[in-house]
């Protein structure tokens, strides 16, 4: 069938078939694996494959946290914007940026830092279980280290996925130092749109099953 005769949902379908294919055979664990390749369906970029990284039983972790109601952070309003809507809803979960808040502009104007970081500290309030999805600001990263080392915050999960060329690397490692559940893409690769893949492909894992996570 030519391809733009298609539904949407068999593009989708067919696209995650090709992934598989090209994968060559290659597994990850079951929880994993939709993650991977809705991020690869994303990116179209296979190296992800060998970059994400899960620690601490990551996905479980962010299941269990999405089963309970979690507040979803993002550090843009691009990555918000990405996260299913609909499948929040289903679970009574919800998802937020604060970086345009005036309250955070002030906070950050006040320290002489970056909203990324004074976004964070504003999470420290968030009740519940929180999952904090990182795709762009890897200061955002460097302070939640810094919160959970001191205490003040205890995510679920961390997805650290920011992009560039000036503290990424450094950011994701710091990240992985902590005992935490992360899902990290090792190296300079992510983004906005990385993150609200990640998020998604757990979504769905609960919301839709026997579809394309």
């Amino acid at each position: 069938m030519d391809s733009k005769e298609m539904a949407p949902g068999d593009i989708e379908r067919r696209s995650f078939e090709i992934i598989t294919e090209e994968l060559g055979g290659r597994t990850f664990p079951p929880l994993e694996e939709p993650v991977v390749k809705r991020v690869i369906h994303t990116t179209a970029d296979f190296s992800y494959a060998d970059s994400l990284v899960f620690t601490h039983d990551a996905a479980h972790c962010a299941l269990d946290a999405l089963r309970a109601g979690a507040t979803v952070l993002t550090d843009t309003n691009m990555a918000l914007a990405g996260i299913s809507k609909p499948a929040l809803a289903k679970l009574g979960c919800k998802a937020v940026c604060y970086m345009a808040d005036p309250d955070v502009a002030a906070a950050a104007r006040a320290a002489g830092t970056t909203r990324a970081v004074a976004s964070m500290d504003k999470a420290c309030g968030i009740e519940g279980p929180l999952i904090v999805a990182v795709g762009n600001a890897p200061t955002a990263l460097l302070r939640l280290a810094e919160l959970m080392d001191a205490g003040k915050i205890a995510p679920a999960l961390v997805v650290g996925v920011p992009v560039g060329f000036v503290n990424v690397v450094e950011a994701k490692e710091e990240l992985l130092a902590r005992r935490v559940p992360a899902i990290v893409a090792r190296g300079r690769k992510g983004g906005s749109t990385v993150a609200a893949a990640i998020m998604n492909a757990l979504l769905y894992q609960i919301t839709r099953p026997g579809g394309p996570k």
